[in-house]
């Protein structure tokens, strides 16, 4: 008896651990690949500074650095050059930074003019605040960052001025 109790709860402490396991797994795994917000993005199309519309499916099957940003937002301004610097470093690994201004395009070109971007910059207006929160910028705050692999699945969103360690070490893993 004392030997079936004790495989009883063998057993049940086993379930315990898997079942923990498999809850923090999930707790920290990237969003699933083809989810609707990414399904939203790839599905947009945005005029570029020169007013010519671009479609976020051409960039679909590579890594994709998402920076919404605005040129009214201090940390946005801050964080272009270690982007521009990344985006260079990155361009023959399969990954495309892409900027989705939320202003007026008059506004996006005439920061350009003075801070060269060497990746494309998109025009959003303020309706690419939706756009921002359903790809998980819930407080809707710039700057805001989404990393997205080939596959569709989201690894990375950062709300704020992302380090370009952080950055690094994300597309570096992929």
């Amino acid at each position: 008896m004392k030997k079936n109790r004790s495989f009883f709860l063998a057993i049940v402490a086993a379930a315990a651990l898997a079942t923990g396991a498999y809850v923090a797994w999930r707790a920290h795994a990237p969003k699933q690949a083809g989810g609707p917000a990414v399904q939203l993005l790839f599905n947009t199309r945005l005029p570029d500074l020169a007013g010519q519309e671009q479609s976020l499916s051409q960039w679909q099957r590579r890594t994709l650095v998402v920076n919404f940003w605005a040129p009214w937002c201090s940390p946005c301004v801050k964080e272009m050059p270690d982007l521009a610097r990344m985006a260079h470093e990155f361009k023959d690994k399969n990954v495309q930074f892409v900027g989705i201004g939320i202003d007026s395009a008059k506004n996006l070109q005439a920061f350009e003019a003075r801070v060269k971007v060497q990746y494309p910059l998109l025009v959003a207006g303020y309706a690419g605040t939706d756009l921002s929160r359903a790809l998980g910028d819930t407080m809707g705050a710039l700057p805001f960052t989404v990393v997205i692999d080939p596959t569709g699945k989201i690894r990375l969103t950062k709300l704020g001025q992302i380090r370009p360690d952080e950055l690094r070490s994300t597309l570096n893993a992929l």
